[in-house]
């Protein structure tokens, strides 16, 4: 591993309420960009959590917790980083939408990014158009007269603008701004885009068949792979009526994060050529050898901002199958993946179109996935951290601002 000459040393804090061991896609992420980040020489990294995200270093974060900001406020006092480095995701922090008045909605962060003084980084995980910011809507248990529906519906009509609020409100009050895609990249102006890193298990490439055997899956037929963690807005009630080729099996596998308490049931009893692993939240290495086990990805999502499992996927070499929204689009075009309207035939059409094009689909996935390994993407970070302090000049020297309790919650959204 090359390490990187620093023009300077510097400290980084990273914030996220969700962390290993928590179960959760955003916190996978933040463990192992911050691993990776450690692997460069003179950059010190803390990581701020929730007290069930026992690998960070600091605790307090919670999404139903009043005073995040001030929590963020005071570690940054204490401990005085160059940057502070959000991983702004608004229901791990708490998004509160204002039924009646819409300009009262607000998160957890709205207070730190108007107070902080210090260079802020935001990785922005979630950003709709108004069709999928209406397609996130989920309701959970027995709703017979709608009632619950119509509320929620209710609810996201009138606070679409105040969602995009809080987006822009975090990117005015930071130094930079990161997303995943260009096409979350037109939805909050401003970012630059770094991908989602993966790499795969020790950095080894597993043969298809030793990856079947390992996990007792067959290996006379292609897989299509479902993986990831059981939402609504996954979209996978769509495989109960979709028909499967002879030549396939779909092989799926989930688990639910920490804080999801959607009660889902696929009801995929029965399904001809449905294998369900069964495996829950996988390791590491047991999620390498599921990838490479497979050959195809699928992400039949409802409302999607951005998807991991599609760049693992790319990651090991597998091209996807997913709706059509903006998001898979952007990479359907570059010819890693197909994507179809979210529905039965249109999907059981994908599936032929990707098995005819699959030798020119797997050779452009080939090319593209080295730009996801992490130390690309690492070092991508580190290039922003440095032109930041760059343009700011020396940040160590943080005004002691000491607000009470009540001046910090009445500090304005500007």
């Amino acid at each position: 591993m090359v390490v990187i000459e620093r023009k300077r040393d510097f400290k980084i804090l990273m914030v996220c309420t969700e962390y290993p061991p928590m179960q959760g896609g955003i916190g996978r992420y933040t463990h192992n960009l911050v691993k990776s980040l450690r692997t460069k020489g003179g950059i010190k990294i803390s990581v701020l959590s929730s007290s069930d995200g026992k690998e960070g270093d600091y605790k307090g974060l919670s999404p139903f917790a009043e005073n995040n900001s001030e929590v963020i406020y005071e570690l940054v006092q204490k401990i005085h980083p160059d940057i502070v480095h959000i991983q702004h995701e608004h229901g791990l922090y708490g998004l509160k939408l204002n039924p009646l008045f819409p300009s009262r909605t607000k998160t957890g962060l709205d207070k730190f990014y108007s107070i902080c003084k210090v260079p802020i980084v935001s990785t922005f995980h979630t950003s709709y158009n108004f069709k999928l910011w209406m397609q996130s809507i989920t309701i959970n248990g027995k709703d017979t007269l709608h009632l619950r529906y119509l509320y929620e519906f209710w609810m996201h009509l009138i606070n679409y603008t105040s969602f995009k609020r809080t987006n822009s409100h975090a990117m005015s009050k930071s130094s930079a701004g990161i997303v995943l895609s260009n096409y979350m990249a037109n939805l909050v102006p401003g970012t630059q885009v770094i991908y989602h890193g993966s790499e795969s298990y020790q950095f080894k490439e597993i043969e298809q068949k030793k990856a079947r055997r390992l996990l007792s899956l067959p290996e006379d037929k292609k897989i299509l792979l479902v993986q990831g963690f059981l939402t609504a807005t996954k979209g996978w009630d769509v495989i109960r009526k979709m028909n499967i080729p002879d030549d396939w099996n779909l092989v799926l596998n989930y688990s639910k994060n920490h804080y999801n308490k959607q009660i889902i049931n696929l009801n995929l009893h029965n399904k001809k050529s449905l294998i369900n692993l069964g495996k829950d939240y996988l390791s590491e290495e047991d999620l390498s050898l599921l990838f490479f086990a497979s050959d195809v990805v699928f992400l039949p999502y409802k409302a999607i901002a951005g998807s991991g499992t599609m760049f693992d996927g790319l990651q090991h070499g597998k091209p996807f199958l997913a709706s059509d929204n903006g998001f898979f689009s952007e990479f359907s075009k570059r010819g890693l993946g197909i994507i179809a309207k979210r529905n039965v035939h249109s999907f059981e059409k994908g599936l032929q179109m990707v098995d005819k094009k699959y030798d020119k689909l797997k050779a452009n996935v080939d090319a593209f996935k080295e730009k996801l390994k992490w130390d690309v993407i690492a070092k991508q970070h580190i290039d922003m951290y440095e032109n930041i302090l760059n343009n700011n000049g020396d940040k160590n020297n943080i005004p002691i601002i000491q607000p009470t309790s009540s001046k910090l919650q009445d500090q304005p959204l500007k």
